[in-house]
C-alpha cells in the first residue's frame, strides 16, 4: 500500500487525504448528532425535574460541548462550500483536520459529562465518580494515547519492505 502512495502526485495526495478525512467525519458526525439529539430531549423527560443542581450543571456542560462538537465536525462542509473549485484543497484539509480534532475533544467532554450525569442520577456518587473517571480514561486511551503512541507503526513495516526489496534487487 505504501508503494502506491509513493507514485501519487501532491494533488492526488491532498485529494486522498480529504476523502479519508470526510469518511472519518461521517462516522464522528453521526455519533455526535445522536448524542446531541438525546441531550436536547432530556429536559423534556419526566425524570428531569428530579435532577439535582449538580446534575443540571453537568447536563449543561454535556449539552454545550455536544453543540460545539457538532459545529466543529460539520464546519468542514461549510468551509468546502466557500472554497469550492478554488484549488485550495491543502488549506481545506488542514482546516478540516483541526476542526475534526477539536470536535473530537468536545465530543469526549460531552460523552464523559453524559456518563457522569446518568451515573450520578441512577447510582450513588461513590459509583458515579469512579465510573466516569474510568470512562474518561478509556476514551483518552483510545482517542489520544494509543494513536499518538503508535503514530509511526507503519514506518517499521515500510522500512522492512524497502530493505527486503533492496536485498532481492541486489
Amino acid at each position: 500500500m505504501a508503494a502506491s502512495h509513493n507514485k501519487e502526485t501532491e494533488k492526488q495526495r491532498w485529494d486522498r487525504n480529504f476523502a479519508d478525512l470526510l469518511q472519518e467525519l461521517r462516522v464522528a458526525q453521526t455519533g455526535v448528532q445522536i448524542l446531541f439529539a438525546f441531550l436536547l430531549t432530556l429536559p423534556f423527560s419526566n425524570g428531569f425535574p428530579k435532577a439535582t443542581e449538580f446534575q443540571k450543571d453537568v447536563y449543561i456542560v454535556a449539552l454545550i460541548s455536544a453543540a460545539f462538537a457538532t459545529a466543529m465536525i460539520i464546519s468542514p462542509v461549510a468551509f468546502h462550500r466557500a472554497l469550492f473549485r478554488q484549488g485550495r484543497k491543502p488549506e481545506l484539509v488542514r482546516y478540516a483536520h483541526r476542526m475534526a480534532s477539536g470536535g473530537l475533544g468536545f465530543m469526549l467532554v460531552s460523552m464523559v459529562s453524559s456518563v457522569l450525569l446518568i451515573t450520578d442520577y441512577v447510582l450513588d456518587w461513590k459509583w458515579a465518580v469512579p465510573l466516569t473517571v474510568i470512562t474518561g480514561l478509556w476514551f483518552l486511551s483510545l482517542w489520544a494515547i494509543l494513536p499518538f503512541a503508535h503514530r509511526n507503526w507503519g514506518e517499521d513495516e515500510e522500512d522492512a519492505e524497502a530493505t527486503e526489496s533492496a536485498d532481492r534487487d541486489s
